[in-house]
Parts: structure tokens; C-alpha cells; sequence
């Protein structure tokens, strides 16, 4: 079985590199903006290699619609095999697919038949936003299985016969269910991932269950106050659990598959971290802009912080709606954000209404049709609240970064609260979602799908854009974009630095030369760049961003000549 998409007709794209060898070279790819008639088409063949023969399989259900074949679940005996051939979930005689049309608010998990050909819709996905499933579990070969919904608003478990009549719900309540770790046909259990369930805990923080096929039997396998990532052996007989905040040191425990504890296995050693004077972030909860939901975030200090002192406060976002930028266990992702705060600043992440899906549905698209400013609103309210409680902290020096969507979100809130953040470095933003990709665009903010009279389908997109706004600019702004950037293309950064233009407006922009999406080999230098910024508009330093050597970075590199 072959998947694959014809793109012949979508619209190319181009970006110059002009640091290649020789003379700058035009790259040109296939690239689908929002609302774009030409859009590609997925296929899928099936061939039978003993006969030499081929057919297309009659998949339509949807104008422009995507599918997506599911394939077996990987082993953890393979991982480190270095030939792991991909398989299609099913047997000889079947396999399962998925079909999603175009405006995401219908999906079809069906099921083929592998010698007629024949496609069945087993069970059917409708919601008035985006609709999102997971690949389905087989129980028995497919005489059973076991499926992902937010059908009840929230992320659950439910049982279906081979034909797609529902037996029961495996799982429901107010917490959100991610993943299927394991399935034991014989005892009729399911091991899966949720969040949420456990009081007076951060929502976000994963743990590991059981339950019986038939909704009973819940059970915790790994209590705890902290975010954990459990890795259970094929056989479903034990797991071994990696656990941490991003305030608690890193650990390892070895559990049976009835949470018993079998031995504990590692904790990392954090002596010398702590020696050269490390101090951990701090986890804290405010209230939204609406000042009912709960928003959970990391504030980072100075390591030699005094709390009798005044220091700018500085967030670094990303909108979601896919994921927060929030760390919930400790690890090497914090680095950045961390080692921000060394120059003299409380750092803050946190999320907001809209941003990420291991909540509510109603959490997760809470931005639909709203995809600029839906998070904006929460990002100040944080701000204010923690001023409130803290008196160490200067709301009246707010600078906001990010990258991507956190460049996107970090310009808007610059442009939509412009007496509020101060100062911005926003990086690689899609400040146009008309222009980015169509599947990112679409999916969350929305698309119309219009059917005239005669019959014919059409899709229509419009969305608020940050260049829109560039006539409420106050503070200092700072955009950075890669030039061959192929995914959220250099044009976004460009179209609001002409509109700042056209407005009169003073900023400042740095093309990055070379890099795609993310500025490789440059990171480094970027940062420093950013450092510079915020020290230079936030603290009032500009004792570093006057030395044309980049110091900060050369320092440990040997000095010949």
C-alpha cells in the first residue's frame, strides 16, 4: 500500500538564498496558502506483488480532502533496530485509514478491505470546530476498537464493535486522556496516559493508568505531584516511569502494571549544577483575563535574585493552539529562558485560553476564529496579577518574546496593548496567517466551506493580521526572520516592517542570512542579539551592544593571534 499526494497543481513558492556559492540560487516549492482553490490531492494505491498489479483506491468523500493511513503501533523491543519497517494497522485481509475534509469539522476512520478494495466508514467525527482523532486501537485483529473522541468535550476512550457501534465509554469525566500505551486483549485492559484527573495538581502533569474495557476499575499506576513519562514493556508487564518538576531533580522508578514498586532505578546528580550556583524556576497559577479559568505557569529569576529589589519582567510566549511553551519538568528546554533572567529580569511562560489541547475542548479552541489577539488578553492579565502579588516585579517594564507563533503573538501584543509591553524581539513570526501554511491556518482559526447552487464547493478564509495594526506601535520592536525560511516564509516579517514603514514607525530588523525556520548555526548569536535588545530599552544598559565584538558568546574561544 502506497500513500501519496499530488501537489502538481498547488502554487509554488520561492525563497533567494544569497549566501549559496556562486551566484544567489531561487529555491521554488509547492506551498498552499489559506483559502487556495489549488489544493493537492491525496491518493492511495494498493498493489498485490504477486501479481504485478496496482489499483487506486476510491477513498472521496470530501473536496480537498486530507487522508492519513494508520500504521501499527511501533515496539519498544525495535527501538533500537535499525531497520523498523513501517506496517499498516490491520492484518492480510484489512487495514484502517483515516479521511478529514478540508474545513476539519469531519473526520472518517474507515476501515479497507485489502482483496475488494472496498472503503467503509467504520466510525464518523462531527463537531462545529475542528475535529481531532487518534489512531484507533484493535482489540482481537479489529473485532474490536478502542477510540479517542472529544465528542463530550473532552479528551476520552471509547469502545466500538467491528462495524462502528458504540459499546460503551472506557473513560469519561473533566480531565483529558492522550495516549494508548498498551492493550491487554486477554484481561480486557486498557493502559493509557492522562492529565488532569488528580487534585490539586498542575492539569498539565501526566500520569499513567489502567481501566477494564468496560469503564470500571480506574486505576492510578504512578501517584505523584510531578509531570511523568512512562515507558511500559510489550508484554504490559512493567514500566518504567521518569519523573520531575521544573523545581524537582529528575528521577527513575521501575513499576509493575499495578503501580507496585518494583525498585528505583536512577536520580540525576545535580551537585555540580547546583555548586556553580543553579537555582530552581518556580511553577505558580493565575486566574485568565476572565477571571474564572486557572493558567498555569514558570517564573525564572536571577540566580542571585533579592527580592527587595525592582527587576522588568519579560514573558516568552507561544499561543498554541497545538502546545504552550511552559516546561512542567525539568529539563535541558529551560535553558533559554533561564539563562535570560541572568541578565537582571524575571522570565515568565505561561498559557492561555486557546493554547493548548490537553485540556478542554472548549480550552483548546477557545481561539477559533480569532487567531491573533485570542491569547493576548491572558498574557497581560498574568502579568498584572503577579505585579500585584510581587512586589519585586515591574509591570511598568514588560517586554514579551517569542518565536514562530511567539513571534507572531509577541508583535500583536506590542500592537493590540501598546501602553502596556514595552518592548518585543519576535523571531520568525507569521505575522500573516493569510500567507502561512494551510493546514495551521485553517485548522485553527477556520475555514468557510461554501457549496453554490450548482453544487460546486469552495473554501473561503479571511483573518485579522499584525501589519493591520502597525499604526499603534509605541514601543521598541525588534524583528528577526530567517531569508530562506520555507516554512513560515520571510514575507510575514517583511509585510509589517512596510507597514511600520508606511506608518512612520521606528523599529529595528535583522535578516538572518542563510537559516530556514530556525536560525542554526546563528541561535547563538541571536540571542545575544535579543539580550542586547531588552537590556538596551528594558534596564537601560548599553554597555555590551556598543562593543562590536560579540564577546559574550567569543569568550571561551582561544585567542591565536
Amino acid at each position: 500500500m502506497i500513500q501519496r499526494s499530488d501537489s502538481r497543481k498547488v502554487k509554488d513558492l520561492w525563497v533567494i538564498n544569497s549566501v549559496s556559492a556562486g551566484r544567489p540560487t531561487l529555491e521554488t516549492y509547492k506551498y498552499q496558502m489559506p483559502g487556495e482553490a489549488e489544493a493537492p490531492k491525496d491518493e492511495v494505491w494498493l498493489f498485490d506483488f504477486a501479481a504485478k498489479t496496482g489499483r487506486k483506491l476510491n477513498v472521496a468523500a470530501f473536496k480537498d480532502q486530507s487522508l492519513n493511513t494508520y500504521s501499527k503501533p511501533a515496539l519498544n523491543s525495535d527501538r533500537d533496530n535499525e531497520f523498523r519497517p513501517a506496517l499498516w494497522l490491520g492484518d492480510n485481509n484489512k487495514f484502517y485509514m483515516g479521511r478529514t475534509s478540508r474545513d476539519l469539522k469531519r473526520i472518517d476512520i474507515c476501515v479497507v478491505d485489502v482483496k475488494s478494495g472496498t472503503v467503509k466508514p467504520v466510525i464518523e467525527e462531527r463537531f462545529n470546530t475542528y475535529v481531532e482523532v487518534q489512531r484507533p486501537g484493535l482489540v482481537n485483529g479489529g473485532k474490536e476498537l478502542i477510540h479517542w473522541s472529544e465528542r463530550d468535550g473532552w479528551g476520552h476512550f471509547y469502545l466500538f464493535d467491528e462495524n462502528g457501534k458504540l459499546k460503551n465509554q472506557i473513560t469519561k469525566g473533566s480531565f483529558h486522556c492522550e495516549d494508548i500505551v498498551n492493550i491487554d486483549e486477554k484481561a480486557r485492559v486498557l493502559y493509557f496516559t492522562a492529565n488532569g484527573r488528580e487534585a490539586k495538581e498542575d492539569p498539565y502533569y501526566y500520569h499513567l493508568y489502567r481501566v477494564n474495557f468496560d469503564g470500571s476499575g480506574l486505576k492510578l499506576l504512578n501517584a505523584g505531584d510531578f509531570d511523568h513519562a512512562a515507558s511500559m514493556n510489550d508484554a504490559g508487564r512493567f514500566f518504567v516511569n521518569n519523573y520531575s518538576r521544573v523545581n524537582t531533580v529528575p528521577k527513575s522508578t521501575l513499576y509493575d502494571n499495578n503501580g507496585m514498586k518494583v525498585m528505583e532505578l536512577e536520580t540525576a546528580d545535580l551537585s555540580l549544577l547546583m555548586a556553580a550556583g543553579y537555582k530552581f524556576p518556580e511553577p505558580f497559577k493565575v486566574k485568565a483575563d476572565d477571571g474564572i479559568t486557572d493558567l498555569y505557569g514558570v517564573m525564572y529569576k536571577p540566580f542571585n535574585f533579592d527580592a527587595t529589589k525592582k527587576y522588568p519582567v519579560i514573558e516568552y510566549v507561544y499561543p498554541g493552539p497545538q502546545t504552550e511553551a511552559v516546561n512542567k519538568s525539568f529539563g535541558k528546554s529551560m535553558d533559554r529562558t533561564d539563562r535570560l533572567a541572568q541578565l537582571g529580569y524575571v522570565v515568565v511562560t505561561v498559557g492561555n485560553r486557546g493554547g493548548h489541547p490537553a485540556r478542554s475542548k472548549w480550552y483548546h479552541t477557545y481561539g477559533y476564529g480569532n487567531l491573533r489577539d485570542y491569547g493576548l488578553a491572558d498574557k497581560k492579565a498574568t502579568i498584572e496579577q503577579l505585579a500585584d502579588k510581587y512586589s519585586y516585579i515591574d509591570a511598568n517594564k514588560v517586554g514579551i518574546t517569542g518565536h514562530s507563533g511567539g513571534g507572531f503573538m509577541s508583535t500583536a501584543a506590542m500592537l493590540v496593548y501598546p501602553d502596556f509591553f514595552k518592548v518585543a524581539v519576535s523571531n520568525a513570526g507569521n505575522h500573516d496567517n493569510s500567507i502561512y501554511n494551510r493546514w495551521w491556518s485553517e485548522k485553527h482559526h477556520g475555514v468557510k466551506e461554501i457549496v453554490s447552487l450548482k453544487g460546486d464547493t469552495s473554501f473561503k478564509y479571511s483573518i485579522d493580521k499584525n501589519p493591520d495594526l502597525a499604526k499603534n506601535l509605541k514601543g521598541h520592536l525588534l524583528l528577526m526572520h530567517g531569508d530562506v525560511d520555507n516554512n513560515v516564509h520571510p514575507a510575514g516579517s517583511i509585510r509589517v516592517a512596510n507597514a511600520l514603514i508606511k506608518a512612520g514607525k521606528r523599529f529595528d530588523f535583522i535578516l538572518v542570512p542563510g537559516q530556514r525556520h530556525g536560525f542554526g548555526d546563528m541561535t547563538e548569536y541571536m540571542f545575544w542579539r535579543l539580550a542586547d535588545y531588552f537590556n538596551n530599552h528594558l534596564l537601560g544598559d548599553f554597555t555590551q551592544s556598543t562593543n562590536v565584538n560579540m564577546t559574550e558568546m567569543d569568550r571561551e574561544v582561544e585567542r591565536k593571534n
